[in-house]
C-alpha cells in the first residue's frame, strides 16, 4: 500500500500494531539498487509486516548541486519493492517531514565530526534527525541498515541507546558488484569511463589492508588511479590499538562528481583480493 500522507500509514500501523504484528522498517532515499532489497528481504523474513520510506532528506546534503542530482526512479522503485514483498511505502514530503523549518534538530558532538562529518559539515545533524522522525513515524519493532555506511549506522546505533529509543536496528553486509564496487544509488551518475576505473576504489583498499600498508600509503595509491580523496582511516570501535583482525579502513573519495564512500575488516578485503 502507499502512502502520501504520514497520517494514511499512521492508520495502518495502528491496525497492525493493536492485532499484535512486528513491523520491519527500512528507510532509504529511494533510486533502489539490489542492496536496498536485500535488506527488504531481510525485513520481510524477520517481520509480520515490511515498512519502506522513500524520502530525498534535503537537511543531509552539504552541497546543493548534490541534491539537484540525486537520482529518482519513483515508479521503479515501488515495483522493485513490491517484488520483494514490501507491504507499506511512505512517501513523505519536505514540508511534512519539516514543519518546523528544522528549528529543531539532532546533534552528535563527538564522532559526527569525523570521517565524513568532517568533510560535510551538518550532514549528520540532517542524517540524525530524519531518521529520528521517521522512527517515530514508523513505530517499528526492527529497523534495518546497510553496513557501507558504516559511520551512520555507528551514529544512528548510538542513537538508539541514547534517546531510549524502542526498537532494534539490524546491520546487514554490504552488498557489491561483481567488480568489487559497493552497490550505491550514486554510482548511476559515472561516466562509462569512471565506471570502468570505479572498482580500483575498493580494490586499493582491500589490498592495501592485505598488505598492511598504512591509510597514508592508501591515500597515495588512490591518488594515484585518479581519485580525489577525502580521508582514508582505520577505525578502532573500542579505543584500544586494533590487531589486524579488528582493523576497520574507511575512506571518501570523490571520482569525478561523483562522491564514494567504503569500508571494510581485514577479511573482507582478503576475500576481494582473492579475486583479483
Amino acid at each position: 500500500m502507499i502512502h502520501n500522507s504520514i497520517e494514511s500509514w499512521i492508520q495502518a500501523r495502528d491496525i497492525a500494531l493493536k492485532a499484535g504484528k512486528s513491523i520491519g522498517f527500512v528507510p532509504t532515499m529511494g533510486a533502489l539498487h539490489e542492496g536496498h532489497l536485500s535488506l527488504l528481504r531481510r525485513a520481510r523474513s524477520e517481520n509480520d509486516l515490511v515498512l519502506l520510506s522513500i524520502f530525498v532528506n534535503p537537511t543531509q546534503f552539504d552541497n546543493p548541486e548534490d541534491l539537484k542530482s540525486y537520482p529518482s526512479s519513483l515508479d521503479r522503485d515501488i515495483e522493485l519493492a513490491r517484488s520483494v514483498g514490501c507491504d507499506h511505502i511512505i512517501l513523505p514530503t519536505e514540508a511534512t517531514m519539516y514543519p518546523d523549518g528544522y528549528s529543531y534538530r539532532v546533534s552528535e558532538s563527538n564522532f559526527s565530526k569525523r570521517l565524513c562529518g568532517a568533510h560535510r559539515p551538518g550532514h549528520f545533524d540532517g542524517v540524525l534527525t530524519v531518521v529520528l522522525k521517521l522512527f517515530n513515524i514508523a513505530k517499528a519493532h526492527r529497523a534495518y541498515f546497510g553496513e557501507k555506511d558504516f559511520q551512520q549506522l555507528q551514529l544512528i546505533r548510538k542513537m538508539k541507546e541514547a534517546l531510549f529509543l524502542d526498537l532494534e536496528i539490524r546491520s546487514c553486509a554490504t552488498l557489491r558488484e561483481a567488480d568489487g564496487l559497493a552497490m550505491s544509488s550514486r554510482n548511476r551518475r559515472f561516466s562509462a569511463e569512471d565506471r570502468m576505473r570505479a572498482p580500483l576504489f575498493a580494490r586499493t583498499i582491500a589490498q592495501s589492508l592485505v598488505a598492511k600498508r598504512s591509510p597514508q600509503e592508501t591515500k597515495q595509491e588512490l591518488e594515484h588511479h585518479g581519485f580525489r580523496v577525502d580521508y582514508v582511516e582505520d577505525l578502532d570501535l573500542q579505543n584500544t590499538p586494533p590487531a589486524a583482525a579488528e582493523i576497520r579502513r574507511l575512506a571518501a573519495v570523490f571520482l569525478g562528481d561523483v562522491r564514494l564512500i567504503d569500508n571494510m575488516n581485514l577479511e573482507t578485503a582478503k576475500q576481494l583480493a582473492q579475486k583479483d
